[in-house]
This record gives C-alpha cells, sequence and structure tokens, in this order.
C-alpha cells in the first residue's frame, strides 16, 4: 500500500495461529430393543339394575239384575276379591 508520500512499509513474515477445530457430526441410527411390560388387571363390578316386575290381580264380578221399588231394573254388583295376608310383627318386651 502506498500513500502520496512515496513511503512503503516493510514486508512482514505471516502470522499463523493455531487451527481452528469444526467438527461435523454425522448420525446413524442404532435400534434399541426397549421392552415395556403392561400389566392387565381385569376387575369385576356388580351395578345394580332395576328389572320392573308387575304383579296382576284379577277379579270377578257377577252381576245381578233386581226389580226396585221403582220397578226399574237393578244393577247389583258382587265383587269377590282375594285378601292379602298381612303378617303382624310380635313386640318383642324388652
Amino acid at each position: 500500500m502506498s500513500d502520496c508520500s512515496g513511503f512503503q512499509c516493510p514486508q512482514v513474515e505471516p502470522i499463523f495461529c493455531d487451527p481452528i477445530v469444526v467438527v461435523q457430526d454425522f448420525f446413524y441410527p442404532q435400534v434399541v430393543p426397549v421392552i415395556h411390560t403392561v400389566q392387565v388387571v381385569k376387575r369385576h363390578h356388580c351395578v345394580p339394575v332395576s328389572k320392573h316386575i308387575y304383579n296382576y290381580v284379577t277379579t270377578d264380578e257377577a252381576i245381578e239384575e233386581r226389580v226396585g221399588v221403582s220397578g226399574r231394573k237393578e244393577k247389583r254388583r258382587n265383587v269377590t276379591m282375594a285378601k292379602a295376608k298381612v303378617k303382624s310383627k310380635s313386640k318383642s318386651k324388652k
């Protein structure tokens, strides 16, 4: 490099620095078995579910015709029904 005064710098020896290390990494897949144990626990639960049951009671009716005081025929019902048995609890003495 020169300037207008005609002065020139002397030639110098180059300086060598330590090398800079650049690493290039290459990756390759390697299959490694990983074993997972799965334990299945079967639980059994009872769940109440309603079931509707219908009880039917049948009755017989007999209709009798009578002649009333007014001379008109009257219908009278004679009903027969089964009686339900009821258990009575005896009171225990304390």
